[in-house]
Order: structure tokens, then C-alpha cells, then sequence
């Protein structure tokens, strides 16, 4: 038994099984779980959540299994003056159960004494019979006839619930049961947040992924960590304290398999993982006699000679195998399995009946080429609890079948495991083959480098890279953790470091962050322009905030003076992106465009996703947000490509914003449901709250009401309450409440530049002064601003919103109409905007008496509403119409035959694949109600009247 704590409640099969016993019906129950997943715990929080039962306990013992009835005289000891109450016959049978004097007792008498002891009147003689819950824990060592007894009495005995836990693997058959899950993420954080309140974030994250969900593992290997590695600033250990009572219980587990068995398992622990292929080849290379001497494998590691830098030079490791040169001085021509260290050898055989008995204890399973662990405690201690001379071996061995299998970075890594000491050319090597790998691996690797190296400014160094790298592969308590061990006199690197944890704290709205960034660019603007660029950029919002204004401006010159113009495109996009923010700190707009301009011209050149963020940032400054979107899109299936998984989601909520500005809110949705999942799978929960404010205007532009308010409430509070403040306005509007629009919007505008700002105090101008038409709330500089600023993007869709809005200023009837007209002329307003123009210029006209004119404007709006599901503002154009004389039908059959939109298909196809709507209403972010006025949008337009029709029609693809 392993006591563990518990932070989640009881699993609902327990819960109903205590409703059933409590409304006078009986149960059973098993629970499983592996040592330390709570199964003890729950059977205390069962017992201490039933003060008015009659709670029976016991658990079972390993020396008593072969005692009949031993665990059934335990258990029912409390109880025992009961037995005086029963009939003789009874009495006298379990009382030979009590006194171990006769344990020979018939069953079915035994059965019947029991279930009269547990369940009848006369054993509650003050009133209506209480309930009885009987717990055994570790019922897979209780006595097989007390077992038998108790399942007796449970299926008999009314108001009587039997729970008992076990192993995976050991309920006995035909008895329900339920699986206790291993803590999320959520809920280990609170257990070790709870018991290890002063683990830095970064480790606590590190303690779960090392240990999993086991509750008794993560406070064990948490209360094991010395203070310097409770702060991140030392390496974690990579298994349970040898101390823990589950590291013991693994131990006995591992100690009882054959010895092949454990080097077997040893292998396919060693980090980094090898394929099935690859264990069995180093199995039978280390087990030859003489494949690890120190000719061809060193203690310290592979020579150069045993394994170049290339992997496969001739003396060490020929395409054929390994030559007898790389290894030991008989040349190993003799054992089989290095006929083909490529694959399996002739000792395979061997190897996987080995392999089976692990199977068989339920330690690993085999999928294909993959030897697969149980947990990663069981891994861990399958490397831990042997020698370090074997682990060292396993990597060597290892090393050389990788090696001769051509895949170079992960031998690399299992000479560095097996290596003591520093060891600068293998760093150097490590160095070489990380840039082409895909980050997860290119941080391990670094990391492995770093420990390497002995000069502390090139550890620091190679740190920060690992740190980055991690951070790119969506891993950032990852490089939180590299980033604490860069040493106090690892120079720019310490630089460097303070500058990225900014750039992984500005997503998150730290404080500080920004000026950390400015700090970090005025460090290196004279030794390290690349960072210092970077730095500048990030922290581009600072171009816009009056007091930092001057600094950015200067701190940008000072870097910009170092370009030569030779640059790769990369580099010079980013001279360009810095030299525009700090043309728009001075004031001088015509010089800002021209760079950003430049930089985005450079975009094509360019396959760096960070760089192509930037070039992004261009784009929307210069509002070209079509190639913005472009530019973004590309950004993240490059980042895709190249495993920089962190980047996807950052890339797509500027394809979002991008595509909401230009009205292209399909993609925008389309971009901001998928930004958000991968958003909260890669640690950014405040990327994915923006996300997720993004998908909140989305729906209010469209009036859906309810499902902007549940977004809004989803996305809460921090950088993306500017965007649910936009939302709430578009609400108001389409509600018909000018005046709180107008001063929401009014505050987004207004207030200092944050995350993401750039556009949306921009996009948010022309709703702003529809709001504000009626009132004077002296925004005439905002006005001018945005009349300026969308003049000079040349956009026609800016040109069109900019026309719009001085129509509405106007105040001449005349002029107004001319800008109205001016605005529709544009080509490049299409859709919900061009929709939204024609309402207005629709009820402008209307309220002027030109009714003929008008209806042509709100017949236009209504239909385009209506084919975008923008019900509230079809409803806004119709009673337009009904006002400017034509009588309007209501609206139904017409949509017969009209293409689905995005929103719609989505639905159609995850209906169509099973869904319930509360299903789909948890996938898009909508409201069950919308999704259902969805659906029989849906059923309208395509023809059908049911989910099956519509699945039929979509599974034929007709």
C-alpha cells in the first residue's frame, strides 16, 4: 500500500455504487491503479466520507493469502458483538471463523451467516437498517475464501456495498471495475503546489513530466530535491530518490526477471530512445566478450577513431558493419548479430523471448519497432537500478549500432552519456549535427554539449541555444530550466538568456518584459546586432508609448548603424522591421512605411519563421494585411516543417488578426480554433485566451450573442481584454446601444499600446465612429488619424473603411452620399464590411426620404447578412426595408440550395462523424444553441431533414 494524497474527487462509479447501497440496493466495485495512484487514498476518503455507515476495512496482506479466512476474520472483528443477535447455527459459524479454530466451514453456510450478519433487521435493532460498506484494499492478496464469502454476501445483502482495489491486471473476471487516471497537469500542479509550494514553476512542470501523474511519485520526487534544484538551478535526478517506497517496489519487480531480461530493458531506457532493432543489436554487441574493450570503445566515450564525425568512417564503423579495427582487438567477426547492426541480427530470437518476461510482468509493451514503457517511473527505474559501468556500456553499445544505422545525432548523445568529464571535440560535434535536426532534438543536444564544455561562457552559451530550442519545440518550463544553469560568468550569453526568458514572457503579459527587452538590445548593440535586432523587435510596442518613444528610437539607430548591406535576406528584413518602428517613434510615417514596405517585399526570400513574423508585423503596420495573412499562413507551415512548434500558434494569431481586418472571417476563425488548441498544448495559455477573444469578435460581428459572451468569459482578463471589450461594443451596436459602444471603444483606442495593439486600435476606428455619430465625444484626432493613416496604405479595403467613416463625420447630406458612393466603389471591400456600408448607406438614404435608392443598398446588405449567417444585422436590414416601403417576406426556403459557409461546414462534418451539438459547442468555442440554429441552417441549404440524410449526403459527397 502507498499512501497518497488525493485531489480529485471521487470517480463517479464510486459515487453511484454509495448511491445504490444508500437506496437499499447492494454493489461491487474494483478499483485498479498502479503503486502510488491513489488506490489506499481513495479507500480512506471513501471511509471518512461515511460517518453514519457501518464502515468495514481491511486490506490484504501478502503472508496471509494461503490463511483461509484471515482476512474475512479481520474485517469483520469490529462488528462482533453482532454476531450474538444471529440464529445458533449461524453464530457458531462465524464465530469458528473468528477463533481460526475450524477454519473448514461450509460455504454457502458461511455466505448466509454473513449476509445475515451484514444486511439483516436484527443486526440494527435502533431503526432502518445503515448502510455497510465493506473496503478492502489490495483485494489481490486476500484469502481466496474470504474473497469468495464477501462476493456472497454482496450480491444478497441489501444496503451493502463492496469496494476493493487491486493491480492493472488483477480484477477478477466478470467483476466492474474502474481504472483510477493518473493526475492531469492541472491537478498535479495543485498537489505540488499544495505540499512543494517553493518549486520554481519551471521544475514542478519537469517533476510531472519525469514522473507522470502518479501522486505518491510526484511528492516523492519533489521532497527529494535539494534547494538548489527546487530553483532550477541544478539538473534534476532522472528517477525516484533511492529512499521511495515505489522505487522499491520497482526494484523487487525488476530484480525478479532474468538477467538478459534487465540489460534488455536497460537499453531501451537509455535516453535518447532507440528502436527495437537497434535494443537487440546492442544487446548482443554488448554481450559479446571483447565488443567493449577499450580499443574500440573507450571508458570516456567512442574514440574518434571508433566513431567519426560522420558516423560511418572506415575505421570505425564500415557500411557493412563494424570493421574489427573500430572495435576490439579479435575483431568480433564471430557473433552474429554484427553480421547487421542496421537491423536484426541472428541472435533476435533470443533477445525477444528475453524481452516477452517484461512483457509478461507487465513492465513494457511492444508496438511494432518501439519498446514501449508502462510509466515513466518503471523506465526510470529500469535504468537507474543498474550499475553505472552497465549504463555506460548500454550507451557505448548503443552508440556504435546507431552509428552504423547512419542516424548521427543520437549516437552523438550516447557517447556524451557515457562520457565523464568535459570533452570539447564530441561538444563541437554535437554542435554540428543539432542544426539540421528538428528543435525537441537540436535542445537535447545542446544540452548534452553544454555539459561538455569547459569554458563557462561557452556552457552558457550553448545553454542558451539548448534554452531556445526547447522553447521553439513548444517546451518552455523546458527552457526555463536550461536558462537558470547558464553560469554567473558566461558573459553575452547571460545577456542573451535574460532576453529570451522576456521574449517567452511577453505572450504571457509579464511585467516588465518590454523594458527587459530594451535593456537587453542596449547590451549587445555593439557585440551581438542579430540578438539586438531581435530584441528591438520584440519589444516594438515600445514605438508607439510616448515615454519610450526616445529610447526605442535611439536604441534602434545605434543598431541600424551596423547594417552593411550585404546582409542575407533574413537579416535584412529584420533592419528593415526595426528601422520602420523606430521611423514611427520619431514621427516620420513616410519613412516608416517605406522600410516596413522593404521588409515585407523581403518576406519571399525568407524561410525563418520568426523572421517572417516580423515581416508579418510589417504587413499590418503598412495595412497590407492580405499579404500580412499570407505572409503569417506561410510563417506557420514552415514552423510546422521545422518542428518549431511554439511559433505555430504566435503565427496564426497573426494570420487571424490579419484575415479579420481585410473581412475574410472564415480563414480568421479557421485560423484562431486551430491557434488556440496548439496555443494551450505548448504551455501559452495566455496566447490561447487571444485566440479565443479573437473567435469572441468574430462572433459579435456576426450578432451572435451568446456564443461572444462564452468566449469572452473563456478568453478572461490580461492582453486579450482589449479585443473583449471590442466584442461587448459590436453587441451593443448590433443591440442598438450607440453610447456604451462608443465608449468602449473609445477606452480600447485611447489606452497605452499593449500586446497586439498595433491593428486593433486602428480596426476598431470605423465602429468607433458609427458609434460615436450621434455624439460628441471629441474624438476628431482619432479621426484624422486613421483618415491619414488608411490613406497612406493605398488599400482598397482601408480606403474603403476610410471613406465610410468620413461619410459618417460628414455634415453635409450631399458629401456624405458622395463618400458613401466613393466607399462601394472600392473593389477591395467585399463581404461582411462592403455588407455593413450598404446598411448604412441604406438607412442614411431611408431616413432622407430616398426610398427607391435605399432599397437597392438594404436588399444588397440582407442578402449578404443572410448568406453569412449574420442573422441580427439580415434582421437590422430588413426592418430598413419594411421602413423604406417594400414589403419583406420572412426568410426560410430561400436559403435551399445556398453553399455552406466555413462555420457551417465545420459543423456539418463533425456532425456527420457522430457529434453530439454539446460536443460540437466544446470544439468551436460556440454555444450548443448556435450550433443548433447552425445545423438547421445547415439541414435548409443542403436539403435534408435529419442528421442521417445530412451524414448519407456528406459520406457520398454528393
Amino acid at each position: 500500500m502507498f499512501d497518497a494524497p488525493s485531489v480529485q474527487k471521487l470517480p463517479a462509479p464510486v459515487r453511484c455504487l454509495l448511491t445504490e447501497a444508500s437506496q437499499g440496493r447492494s454493489g461491487i466495485l474494483v478499483v485498479t491503479g498502479p503503486p502510488g495512484a491513489g488506490r489506499t487514498t481513495l479507500i480512506s476518503s471513501v471511509s471518512a466520507a461515511l460517518p453514519s455507515w457501518t464502515v468495514l476495512r481491511t486490506p490484504g496482506h501478502t503472508g496471509e493469502l494461503g490463511v483461509p479466512y484471515a482476512g474475512l476474520q479481520r474485517l469483520i472483528t469490529p462488528v462482533r458483538d453482532r454476531i450474538a443477535c444471529l440464529e445458533p447455527a449461524q453464530r457458531e459459524a462465524l464465530m469458528r471463523v473468528l477463533s481460526g479454530t475450524s477454519p473448514q466451514v461450509g460455504r454457502w453456510e458461511l455466505g448466509l451467516s454473513l449476509t445475515s450478519l451484514l444486511g439483516t433487521p436484527e443486526a440494527h435493532p435502533s431503526g432502518p437498517p445503515t448502510p455497510v460498506i465493506c473496503l478492502i484494499d489490495d483485494a489481490h492478496l486476500l484469502d481466496e475464501p474470504s474473497w469468495q464469502a464477501l462476493l456472497f454476501a454482496a450480491r444478497r445483502t441489501p444496503h451493502l456495498a463492496l469496494l476493493a482495489t487491486t493491480p492493472p491486471g488483477a480484477v477478477p473476471d466478470g467483476l466492474p471495475a474502474h481504472a483510477l487516471e493518473p493526475l492531469s497537469a492541472d491537478e498535479a500542479r495543485s498537489l505540488l503546489a499544495a505540499h512543494a509550494p517553493d518549486l520554481a514553476r519551471e521544475v514542478a512542470e519537469a517533476v510531472f513530466t519525469l514522473v507522470g501523474g502518479n501522486p505518491a511519485a510526484l511528492l516523492d520526487l519533489a521532497g527529494s530535491l535539494s534547494p538548489e534544484q527546487r530553483r532550477g538551478y541544478a539538473p534534476l535526478p532522472s528517477c525516484l530518490p533511492p529512499s521511495s517506497r515505489l522505487r522499491h517496489r520497482y526494484r523487487a519487480e525488476l530484480d525478479a526477471l532474468p538477467a538478459p531480461t534487465r540489460d534488455l530493458l536497460l537499453l531501451a531506457a537509455a535516453q535518447p530512445s532507440a528502436p527495437l532493432s537497434a535494443v537487440l543489436a546492442a544487446h548482443t554487441l554488448s554481450s559479446a566478450p571483447s565488443a567493449l574493450s577499450p580499443s574500440g570503445l573507450s571508458p570516456s566515450g567512442l574514440s574518434p577513431s571508433a566513431l567519426s564525425p560522420s558516423g560511418l568512417s572506415p575505421s570505425g564503423v564500415s557500411p557493412s558493419g563494424l570493421s574489427p579495427s573500430g572495435l576490439s582487438p579479435s575483431g568480433l567477426s564471430a557473433p552474429p548479430s554484427l553480421r547487421d547492426l542496421g537491423g536484426f541480427g541472428g541472435g533476435d530470437e533470443a533477445g525477444l523471448e528475453a524481452l516477452a518476461h517484461a512483457e509478461r510482468a507487465g513492465l513494457v509493451t511492444v508496438e511494432g519497432d518501439a519498446v514501449c514503457f508502462v510509466s515513466p517511473l518503471v523506465r526510470g527505474a529500469s535504468y537507474m537500478e543498474m550499475a553505472l559501468s552497465s549504463r555506460r556500456n548500454a550507451h557505448l553499445a548503443l552508440a556504435a549500432v546507431l552509428a552504423a544505422r547512419g542516424e548521427r545525432l543520437a549516437s552523438l548523445m550516447h557517447r556524451a552519456a557515457a562520457t565523464t568529464g568535459t570533452d570539447a571535440p564530441l561538444a563541437r560535434e554535437l554542435t554540428q549535427a543539432a542544426r539540421t535536426a528538428e528543435p525537441g532534438a537540436a535542445a537535447e543536444a545542446r544540452r548534452c554539449a553544454a555539459g561538455l564544455l569547459p569554458d563557462p561562457a561557452d556552457q552558457g552559451s550553448m545553454l542558451v541555444e539548448a534554452a531556445t530550442s526547447a522553447w521553439l519545440a513548444g517546451r518552455p518550463h523546458d527552457a526555463g530550466m536550461l536558462l537558470r544553469r547558464v553560469p554567473p560568468a558566461a558573459g553575452n550569453a547571460r545577456v542573451r538568456a535574460r532576453g529570451l526568458t522576456a521574449e517567452m514572457g511577453l505572450p504571457d503579459g509579464r511585467p516588465g518584459a518590454r523594458e527587459l527587452l530594451l535593456d537587453v538590445a542596449a547590451e549587445l548593440a555593439d557585440t551581438d546586432t542579430t540578438t539586438a535586432l531581435d530584441a528591438l523587435a520584440l519589444a516594438g510596442e515600445a514605438a508607439a508609448r510616448p515615454g519610450e518613444q526616445g529610447r526605442y528610437a535611439g536604441l534602434a539607430r545605434r543598431v541600424i548603424a551596423g547594417q552593411r548591406g550585404d546582409e542575407p535576406p533574413a537579416v535584412a528584413l529584420a533592419f528593415h522591421h526595426v528601422a520602420g518602428l523606430a521611423c514611427m517613434a520619431d514621427g516620420d510615417e513616410p519613412a516608416a512605411f517605406a522600410r516596413l514596405r522593404r521588409a515585407v517585399d523581403l518576406a519571399d526570400r525568407v524561410t525563418e519563421p520568426r523572421r517572417l513574423l516580423q515581416a508579418a508585423t510589417s504587413g499590418v503596420l503598412v495595412g497590407d494585411s492580405r499579404r500580412a495573412a499570407a505572409i503569417a499562413g506561410r510563417s506557420a507551415v514552415l514552423a510546422r516543417e521545422q518542428g518549431s512548434t511554439v511559433l505555430i500558434p504566435q503565427a496564426l494569431e497573426m494570420a487571424a488578426t490579419a484575415a479579420l481586418a481585410t473581412g475574410e472571417y472564415a480563414a480568421a476563425n479557421t485560423a484562431a480554433l486551430d491557434g488556440a488548441a496548439l496555443a494551450r498544448a505548448t504551455g501559452q495559455p495566455i496566447l490561447a485566451a487571444v485566440h479565443t477573444a479573437i473567435l469572441a469578435v468574430l462572433a459579435a460581428l456576426v450578432g451572435d450573442r451568446e456564443t461572444a459572451l462564452a468566449r469572452i468569459e473563456a478568453a478572461g482578463s490580461g492582453p486579450s481584454r482589449a479585443l473583449c471589450e471590442w466584442s461587448l461594443a459590436l453587441i451593443d451596436l448590433v443591440d442598438g446601444r450607440a453610447l456604451p459602444a462608443a465608449e468602449r471603444l473609445a477606452r480600447v483606442v485611447t489606452a497605452p499600446p499593449g500586446y497586439g495593439s498595433a491593428l486593433l486600435q486602428v480596426a476598431v476606428v470605423p465602429h468607433l465612429l458609427e458609434a460615436s455619430s450621434s455624439f460628441s465625444l471629441g474624438l476628431d484626432s482619432v479621426a484624422v488619424s486613421f483618415d491619414r493613416w488608411a490613406g497612406r496604405t493605398g488599400q482598397p479595403a482601408w480606403l474603403a473603411l476610410r471613406d465610410r467613416c468620413r461619410a459618417l463625420r460628414a455634415t453635409d447630406a450631399e458629401e456624405a452620399s458622395a463618400h458613401f458612393g466613393a466607399a462601394l466603389r472600392h473593389t477591395g471591400e467585399a463581404g461582411f464590411p462592403r455588407a455593413h456600408t450598404e446598411l448604412l448607406y441604406g438607412r442614411f438614404l431611408r431616413r432622407r426620404r430616398r426610398h427607391v435608392e435605399a432599397r437597392t443598398h438594404l436588399r444588397r446588405a440582407a442578402e449578404t447578412f443572410r448568406v453569412m449567417d449574420a442573422e441580427p444585422w439580415a434582421a437590422q436590414s430588413m426592418r430598413e426595408l419594411r421602413a423604406a416601403g417594400e414589403r419583406v417576406d420572412l426568410p426560410g426556403p430561400a436559403l435551399d440550395g445556398l453553399e455552406l459557409t466555413a462555420q457551417q461546414e465545420r459543423i456539418a462534418v463533425l456532425v456527420a462523424g457522430g457529434a453530439t451539438n454539446r460536443e460540437v459547442a466544446q470544439e468551436l468555442h460556440l454555444s450548443p444553441r448556435t450550433v443548433d440554429h447552425h445545423l438547421r441552417n445547415v439541414f435548409a441549404r443542403l436539403g435534408v431533414r435529419s442528421r442521417t440524410e445530412m451524414a448519407r449526403m456528406l459520406n457520398s459527397g454528393s
